[in-house]
């Protein structure tokens, strides 16, 4: 029957196990460090500087922010745990921050002869707080992902306005001009119209008087000629 003190003894032996497997896998750790340090030239007191110049850091405020997440704005420093919207990603490099906490430029590929060469997109959209720029690809950045009205952080905002504004008076005027053309149109069509009229009713008036005329100089001639024979 298993007693107590048997249990305990089992422990006591597990433990033992335990610990010399501990020290074995130390030792090997240990082994490695020992290696790499005398591979690159490095001591004790190279770890502990950095070590410490690391816990200073740490002191006087956050390391800075390597990594954004741009649909939610969170950052991470990348040391310690990684938070879940980063920890299974395989390619971070699409997260990383440049030196003034702007996401990298995402850059297109230029078709050459030979290479294939990458240049940086143009910004199109602008924090005015912070100067931080975004081209219009991609997943937008926290300080513009939530923005109704992205216009206002456009680049060009000014020169769109104007340019609005610009077409709007061409068009104004455009009508404006349009309408004076179709009145002086309308006009002269009128005036001919009238004109028209008044010499249709002149005409026949003409025609009427100049038969009266006529009629009158033939009732006339017979009239002479019989006075003529009268006298003879």
């Amino acid at each position: 029957m298993t007693t107590l003190e048997r249990i305990q003894a089992k422990l006591k032996q597990l433990q033992q196990e335990a610990d010399a497997l501990i020290a074995k896998k130390a030792q090997v750790a240990v082994d490695q460090i020992r290696e790499l340090m005398l591979k690159h030239g490095l001591t004790t007191a190279d770890i502990e500087a950095k070590a410490k110049a690391r816990r200073e850091a740490a002191a006087k405020g956050k390391l800075p922010p390597k990594y954004r997440n741009a649909k939610t704005g969170e950052t991470w420093s990348g040391h310690a745990r990684p938070p879940a919207w980063i920890r299974d990603v395989k390619d971070r490099t699409k997260f990383l921050i440049d030196g003034i906490g702007i996401p990298s430029v995402k850059l297109k590929r230029v078709a050459t002869k030979g290479n294939a060469k990458r240049t940086p997109l143009p910004a199109k959209y602008r924090d005015p707080k912070s100067g931080a720029t975004w081209s219009g690809r991609g997943p937008a950045p926290a300080w513009l992902a939530s923005a109704k009205d992205r216009n206002k952080f456009l680049i060009d905002s000014g020169a769109t306005v104007s340019l609005k504004a610009t077409r709007s008076k061409a068009v104004l005027n455009g009508s404006a001009a349009a309408k004076k053309t179709r009145a002086k149109t309308s006009a002269t069509t009128a005036a001919k119209k009238a004109s028209a009229s008044r010499k249709s009713t002149a005409a026949p008036a003409k025609t009427k008087a100049a038969a009266k005329k006529t009629s009158t100089r033939r009732v006339s001639a017979p009239k002479k000629a019989s006075n003529a024979a009268a006298a003879t």
